[in-house]
């Protein structure tokens, strides 16, 4: 899902900073001091995770565990997975500087929209079953959300590579159910053995769990 450099074009750039700008500092604004390790670990995991990539066109593809880190973080995933990528380009070459925001962008906002969107829900989960499927959706979700990102800095780059972007699309689509089984399983291991990651970032206290 990193942008290849010297594809996009300076409207996209700006927008790719505008908005990773932005949501970086509501992430660090929000950030508490005492969750500044939890931050390190998602940003750790998903530094790993997204090491191996496949080059598709402009672009890549590779697992991401981007919604975990949204469900985990919330709008503190700005900031981590920012970190995350500097550390890739500077020491892979992974994208690269002048798209490291605008990469932070494309991953960083689905990770939030999985967050508003699914953090209360399983949080209210009753069994594991409910959160798996919680958990798969949102996985799922994000992989596609960050694959239309990557679509629309192309498509607003030069509207020659739409072309190039619904192969990068495509691509993605068995991505998304690969990581929606990772988060499914991630999220029902942590509702078990480490519920206060997901009770913190969602605001509010898991309902006691019933058989599924």
């Amino acid at each position: 899902m990193h942008i290849s450099e010297g594809v996009l074009s300076p409207a996209a750039l700006a927008a790719g900073w505008a908005v990773a700008g932005m949501g970086t500092a509501v992430g660090l604004r929000r950030l508490e001091p005492e969750r500044t390790v939890r931050v390190a670990l998602l940003s750790s995991a998903f530094f790993l995770a997204s090491l191996i990539n496949v080059r598709v066109g402009p672009g890549s593809t590779h697992l991401a565990l981007i919604a975990p880190v949204g469900l985990v973080l919330g709008w503190a995933a700005f900031p981590a997975i920012l970190t995350a990528l500097l550390l890739q380009a500077m020491l892979f070459h992974f994208g690269g500087l002048l798209v490291l925001v605008p990469n932070t962008a494309d991953m960083a906002v689905p990770a939030v929209a999985v967050y508003l969107l699914f953090s209360g829900p399983l949080c209210r989960a009753r069994t594991s079953g409910a959160a798996a499927a919680l958990s798969f959706f949102a996985g799922a979700l994000a992989v596609l959300l960050g694959a239309l990102g990557v679509g629309l800095f192309l498509g607003l780059s030069d509207g020659n590579l739409l072309d190039a972007a619904k192969v990068l699309f495509a691509a993605h689509v068995p991505l998304a159910l690969i990581e929606g089984a990772v988060t499914a399983f991630m999220v029902t291991w942590l509702r078990r053995a480490a519920p206060d990651f997901l009770e913190r970032s969602s605001g509010g206290q898991r309902p006691p769990e019933t058989p599924s």
